[in-house]
């Protein structure tokens, strides 16, 4: 099937590892340029590098998404190399520190993974209105769908699921598409999962067992929905909230 994004010009914000880097890479195996950014510079390097590797234009940078300024610049950035944007990809989240309950803790959530992308979304707007168009996708999680997780990461998670859908229905009329994937457990080098198995083996194995598909996922499998959702295919989705996560919802995790 053609997706339809060769050539289009995709940002992919927190998109350095993880998540973020294998939904940069399958857009960039599709053919659409992409611009990455991240706070660390050595896994950011090594996606560019990838990147580069796929042919496309690629611009990668360092950014804090919580500074609004940094933000504003990234995508200022990013829209003057390709000379234009279709695809917004909020990633970035502040897991760890939003484990926290407390002050600093939802501070964190709420700057990182909720503002970072409302203010990202602000940016856009106007440009895809300006164009006919255009595709912005939330990356959140089951977190904020169901009870089970830390209090400030979860609400984060769940605000951004209800700030989707809202922009969803409010920016319909100007062909502008939003959706937002909501993963599971998702377990890959460097990450989270991968250091609790090997910190707290009996909690990752009781983990384990509370997913029915029985096996954490990867971060390629959530990129595969992503990169369906900002295709032309899915030219008639909006407002979805698709979780990928080999039903670990359904068991209420």
């Amino acid at each position: 099937m053609d997706l339809g994004l060769r050539g289009k010009c995709a940002v992919v914000t927190g998109g350095s590892k993880g998540i973020g880097r294998a939904i940069a890479l399958a857009l960039a195996e599709e053919g659409a340029n992409v611009a990455v950014c991240a706070r660390g510079d050595e896994a950011l390097r090594d996606t560019e590098r990838l990147l580069r590797e796929q042919g496309g234009e690629v611009l990668a940078a360092v950014c804090d998404v919580s500074d609004p300024a940094a933000l504003d610049g990234f995508l200022e950035s990013a829209r003057k190399a390709f000379g234009r944007l279709d695809i917004l990809v909020n990633n970035p989240s502040a897991l760890a520190s939003s484990f926290a309950d407390d002050e600093a803790g939802w501070r964190s959530g709420f700057d990182v993974d909720v503002m970072a992308a409302v203010r990202a979304s602000w940016k856009v707007v106007p440009w895809f209105a300006e164009s006919g168009g255009g595709c912005i996708l939330h990356i959140s999680s089951v977190s904020g769908l169901e009870a089970g997780s830390p209090p400030a990461y979860a609400a984060a998670k769940a605000a951004l699921i209800s700030h989707s859908k809202t922009l969803a229905v409010s920016l319909a009329p100007q062909k502008i598409r939003v959706n937002v994937i909501a993963p599971g457990s998702i377990e890959f080098a460097g990450g989270l999962w991968e250091a609790t198995r090997q910190s707290d083996p009996e909690f990752y194995s009781m983990m384990l067992g509370n997913i029915p598909w029985g096996r954490m996922g990867t971060p390629e499998e959530v990129a595969n929905a992503a990169v369906f959702l900002v295709s032309e295919p899915a030219s008639w989705i909006t407002g979805v909230c698709l979780g990928v996560d080999g039903g670990q919802r359904k068991a209420n995790i």
